[in-house]
């Protein structure tokens, strides 16, 4: 019989597999890259800007939840293909509703960054 692993080596592997994925996102999806690009653009101008800690979390908070959503949509996508490689109506709503989350939440993100913004630039 083998001997279970501990917890914290459980949680570090989880980690590390988490990481990999994370990587492979940035690496290949250019979805990705794009809401990379935009977090980054609207990282520096939090620091330009000076926004409050409250804007900060906000922009944080939408940061996350695009990428996020944007990782959902990406398995979504690959296990889809894997299950059914040939076009079909279904799977193709299926990936419509994932890209939908992914834009809903994109906008909103959008949203908040011209709440926060629109007042310091004009």
């Amino acid at each position: 019989m083998s001997k279970k692993e501990s917890f914290v080596v459980n949680r570090l592997k989880s980690i590390g597999y988490a990481f990999k994925g994370a990587l492979f996102l940035i690496r290949t999806e250019s979805s990705i890259k794009t809401q990379m690009f935009c977090a980054i653009a609207v990282t520096i101008a939090g620091f330009y800007f000076d926004i409050t800690q409250t804007e900060w979390l906000i922009q944080i908070a939408f940061i996350g939840l695009v990428m996020s959503m944007e990782g959902m949509n990406t398995a979504i996508e690959y296990i889809s293909d894997f299950i059914h490689p040939e076009r079909h109506e279904t799977i193709g709503r299926i990936k419509d509703i994932a890209a939908g989350a992914v834009f809903i939440a994109a906008f909103c993100a959008f949203v908040a960054a011209m709440i926060i913004y629109l007042p310091k630039l004009f």
